[in-house]
């Protein structure tokens, strides 16, 4: 593992960084209200709802959705009876005041939120959409349709598809029609037998070119995500897993076997979009405790620990998304979308 002085890394900030255009939607409108929240901006008591948010930020409804449910599971704001949510706790007096672009902390000059081109202004939508209905078996997505309900272009409908098939979500059938790859236990099982194999040795091929204060900052991150579950947002838990998971393993210098890993991130995508939505929270640290124990090992030069360390993680967790994909199965209608049949 490589020693450097800097303590600025792709790693290093406590909260997920959503301030960049990469980061998904909802990410983005998560880390604006949670800032004009803490900021005072928004009084406690004030009632926010999807549409008038999304109007705001020039967004759809479906990213304020989730943003919003994000920052509920961070305690900052809370259902009642009424529309929408409150900003603060359940026991709040509601505020139904006009909300204004000053009040989550923008000014003419600011761009709208989902001031995105090409694919990246559906992806995020279209990849729950279709994780969502990989767990029930088989669909067949209509590219044209896509095009026309996200009323995007033919080509940005094509782009996504070809994204979603690289993380083995779809993939094309004998008559070249685009179909969801279903996400049963038997596919789970294969997927998570081809991660463990793979990723210890991904693993001992990166540790080269990660720094210590690379993994440190992994640490850090970890434990204070320990210290606060369950209250914490599924953008943070996706951003552990893919720091983990993806970022540190792409230090690999093998790229046959990094392409081989790409097809397995639809476990992680799963994971995603069911976690804490259609399946429950777990009540116990879902993975940041053996994450840790594996760096933990890194940071120690015992590198065949870490590998082994990092098995052991992967076969529990073959069981526990099988487990998560098996509730949304029995206990979820099957969703109904104008682009998929």
């Amino acid at each position: 593992m490589k020693s450097t002085p800097s303590a600025t890394t792709e790693f290093s900030s406590a909260r997920p960084d959503t301030t960049t255009r990469a980061a998904p939607i909802y990410a983005l409108i998560t880390d604006r209200l949670r800032k004009a929240i803490q900021a005072a901006l928004i009084a406690p008591g004030t009632v926010l709802l999807e549409g008038h948010v999304a109007e705001i930020l020039g967004s759809t409804r479906t990213p304020v959705r989730q943003a919003l449910q994000d920052l509920e599971s961070e305690g900052l704001v809370s259902r009642f009876e009424g529309r929408g949510v409150i900003v603060g706790g359940a026991e709040t007096e509601p505020r139904r005041v006009t909300l204004t672009a000053v009040m989550l902390g923008m000014n003419t000059s600011d761009e709208p939120v989902r001031k995105t081109h090409g694919w990246e202004s559906i992806y995020e939508e279209v990849e729950r959409d279709v994780v969502n209905l990989s767990v029930f078996g088989n669909y067949r997505v209509s590219e044209l349709e896509m095009a026309r309900n996200f009323k995007v272009g033919r080509m940005v409908a094509h782009d996504v598809l070809m994204r979603l098939e690289r993380v083995g979500l779809v993939e094309k059938d004998e008559r070249s029609r685009w179909v969801v790859r279903p996400l049963d236990a038997e596919r789970i099982k294969h997927l998570y037998e081809l991660r463990w194999l793979l990723e210890p040795a991904a693993l001992r091929s990166a540790i080269d070119s990660v720094t210590s204060d690379e993994t440190a900052a992994m640490m850090s991150e970890l434990r204070a995500a320990m210290r606060a579950y369950p209250a914490i947002s599924r953008t943070e838990l996706d951003k552990l897993e893919d720091d983990f998971h993806v970022k540190l393993l792409s230090k690999c210098s093998n790229e046959e076997l990094l392409q081989g890993l790409t097809r397995t991130r639809c476990l992680l995508t799963l994971s995603k979009h069911v976690l804490g939505v259609s399946a429950p929270m777990p009540k116990r640290d879902p993975f940041m405790s053996e994450h840790l124990a594996v760096l933990k090992a890194v940071a120690g030069g015992n590198i065949t620990n870490a590998q082994d360390l990092l098995r052991k993680h992967l076969e529990g967790s073959c069981s526990k998304v099988s487990l998560r994909a098996l509730h949304v199965r029995n206990n979820l209608p099957i969703p109904k979308l104008p682009y998929i049949s």
